[in-house]
């Protein structure tokens, strides 16, 4: 597997950014100013066995709302990438990146948010072959808010459904690893740089280059969160679990699966292995008063974050 060129990005005079750097470097040292730099290129680790490399995606949707099941996508960005056995981000491919025109006008806020206009999408559509074509050699795809995306995703292409998914928001431990925020442009600021948000292309790459940085542990992000999206979960689902109890198993975590989602209406968790066995029995001592003979469900990346779960 061959890596590939960097993506192009515009550059300013080479003299401009010697003395501008200069300057940010003296504004920092002085200790009264903290400085971002703009985004640019990705941190690429150079010293790589060609033979070990994976491919991943890491994807983002512009949508028309929230619902995966009823809204559209308008706007769909994949960027490929190449990591090694450390989880370091070795390559960066082109983008893929496409619009869509949804059947309904694009909502005012949306348009707000991302710039997209109904003008932009009219006539573009994206070509599910295309799609799964250009994720065929992936191994895993990565999105921010990834139980947001897979819904969306699917629905463009049952490819996606084959695929290994991680989440970047949720797989690594950002507040144990000293951030305040899961946000993507939170973390990117903490990283000391900041981008354009809200648009598909601009919000993976920026993804990519917070997975590609250190954390205090010496290992990447991107190391981090594929040795969490590698390990399966177990979601116990506490079905008929007394009214009363809502607000102990919502404190402890618990969610709802709500009139709106599939599945059963009722509070659910996702515990690793380990956990498993202690909180079937915490719901047995302390909300249900007897064994209700629970199954839980073993997810892996597969199923994670899909309505399949």
């Amino acid at each position: 597997m061959c890596p590939w060129p960097a993506p192009e990005r515009p550059v300013t005079d080479t003299a401009d950014i010697k003395a501008l750097d200069a300057m940010a470097a003296q504004l920092e040292a002085s200790g009264r100013y903290r400085l971002q730099r703009r985004f640019e290129t990705n941190s690429l680790h150079t010293d790589f066995d060609p033979t070990t490399l994976k491919r991943g995606i890491y994807l983002d949707t512009e949508t028309t709302g929230v619902d995966g099941r009823r809204d559209e996508v308008i706007e769909l960005a994949m960027i490929p990438f190449d990591y090694d056995p450390q989880g370091r981000l070795c390559a960066v491919g082109q983008p893929f990146v496409a619009l869509n025109q949804p059947k309904t006008p694009i909502p005012a806020e949306i348009t707000r948010i991302t710039g997209i206009t109904d003008a932009m999408v009219a006539g573009h559509a994206i070509d599910p072959a295309q799609v799964a074509a250009f994720i065929a050699s992936a191994v895993i795809i990565i999105a921010h808010n990834a139980a947001f995306d897979r819904p969306f995703a699917e629905r463009l292409t049952e490819a996606f459904k084959f695929k290994g998914w991680a989440c970047s928001m949720s797989h690594v431990d950002w507040k144990g690893h000293g951030f305040e925020g899961t946000k993507l442009s939170y973390l990117a600021g903490q990283c000391g740089f900041f981008f354009d948000g809200h648009r598909a292309e601009n919000d993976c790459l920026a993804g990519l280059e917070i997975l590609a940085r250190p954390l205090p542990t010496g290992r990447t992000a991107l190391a981090h969160l594929l040795e969490t999206a590698r390990a399966p979960t177990w979601r116990i689902v506490a079905e008929r679990a007394p009214f009363e109890q809502k607000d102990r198993l919502k404190a402890r975590g618990y969610r709802w699966n709500g009139d709106d989602a599939a599945g059963p209406k009722a509070w659910y968790t996702d515990v690793a292995e380990a956990d498993r066995k202690a909180e079937l029995l915490y719901l047995a001592q302390e909300i249900y008063g007897y064994d209700p003979g629970l199954t839980p469900k073993r997810i892996t990346a597969f199923e994670r974050f899909s309505d399949r779960a």
